[in-house]
This record gives C-alpha cells, structure tokens and sequence, in this order.
C-alpha cells in the first residue's frame, strides 16, 4: 500500500500510449547538447561544478563523433569507455580522448561531493580544453557533412 503513495501511478488516458524517451543519436544534435554544456559551464561560478559540466560537454561531443563515426562491432564485449571506443573510432583525437580519461576520477569525485580535488585554475582548464575538444568535433561533422552532400553551390 505504501508503495502506491511512494509512487503513485500517474493517470492516463484509455487507449493512450505511454511515453517513450529515445536517446538522442543525431551528431549534431548531441553537438548542439555539448555546446550548451559549455554555456552552462562558463557560467558556473563554483570550481568543481564548473569542471563536472565541462567535463559532461566533452562527453558530449565526444558521443557526436561516436555517432558520426559509427559504432564498432564488438560482439558480446562488455561496454566500455566513450574515450576507449573514441582512440577506436577517432584515432586523431586519441591524445583528447586520453586527456579526458584522465579526469574521468575527478569528475567522479566531484559527483560525489569531493569538491577540493578540483581548483579554480583547472576548471578553468577544463572548460578551455573542451571548447577546443568541441570545436575540433564541429570541424569534423562539417566535413562529413560536406563530403555527403558535396560542397555548396554545385
């Protein structure tokens, strides 16, 4: 019985479909997302929250070259990394990749209230370092993106 007024059923119409919610698979839409987590980054006054967003636009942008590229096949392999499948996948952004695998434990450590591993000097790092990782990202979608479609005005 309590579970009910935990969790209450919410009410729906006869017939209706309940909602479905797809992850977003469009390169550029999750582009869009990682840009977003930048602005938000920028303006985060505190250090470790600043870092923990710049941190999650990079994983952003990263998840549009995975979807750009294509995933590999690995069969039944366990899932793994985005910076793991990135090296994979991207291999000229292997040194980004194992720039953000690097801070992968401090973000970790910020999302569970560790705040003094992360300075005002390395989020700021963090944040310039992910405006460079996604614009290296956008550069890579436009010339996927001009290379199906060709260049403009033929």
């Amino acid at each position: 019985m309590s579970a009910l007024i935990d969790f209450p059923i919410p009410p729906r119409s006869v017939g209706a479909r309940p909602r479905v919610h797809r992850p977003v698979t469009s390169p550029s839409t999750l582009l869009d997302h990682a840009w977003a987590g930048l602005v938000e980054a920028r303006r985060e006054v505190d250090p470790s929250q600043r870092y923990a967003a710049a941190y999650l636009a990079a994983l952003r942008a990263a998840a549009a070259m995975l979807a750009l590229r294509g995933r590999p096949h690995r069969g039944r392999a366990r899932p793994t990394s985005a910076w793991v499948l990135l090296s994979t996948l991207a291999p000229e952004l292997k040194e980004w990749a194992d720039f953000f695998a690097a801070g992968s434990s401090t973000r970790a450590g910020v999302l569970a209230g560790v705040t003094r591993l992360v300075s005002q000097r390395s989020a700021d790092d963090m944040v310039r370092q992910t405006e460079q990782f996604t614009d290296l990202v956008a550069e890579a979608l436009r010339a996927a993106t001009v290379h199906r479609t060709g260049p403009v005005g033929t």
